[in-house]
């Protein structure tokens, strides 16, 4: 079992900035961010499998970026220009099939990071 120690959540106005982290203990292909909120369907923000393969949500496009050094087993989220509607919870995926957006396809997940957007 692949452990995921996900860090960098926090609060922050809109328009500001937050980076996130995320380590794998293991070699994985595939890692990926989702979020989630009360009462809502946990969704894909955003994937890569450090190489040719990135996704992002169409919700984030433009503001958001992926990356992974595969050195480290480690993806990290850059997320720009947040706002109020950003905010969830935010979980880290692996798996080491190849990468998708849909959550049955992880069977690795961290234990979610808080990002809170305030108008």
């Amino acid at each position: 079992q692949v452990q995921l120690v996900e860090s960098g959540g926090g609060s922050v106005q809109a328009g500001g900035s937050l980076r996130l982290s995320c380590a794998a203990s293991g070699d994985i292909r595939c890692m990926a961010w989702f979020r989630q909120t009360p009462g809502k369907e946990r969704e894909g923000v955003a994937f890569t499998d450090g190489d040719a393969t990135t996704w992002y949500a169409d919700s984030v496009k433009g503001r958001f970026t992926i990356s992974k050094d595969n050195a480290k087993n480690t993806v990290y989220l850059q997320m720009n220009n947040l706002r109020p509607e950003d905010t969830a919870m935010y979980y880290c995926a692996a798996r080491g099939g190849p990468c998708s957006n849909l959550k049955y396809f992880f069977s690795n997940w961290g234990q979610g990071t808080q990002v809170t957007v305030s108008a």
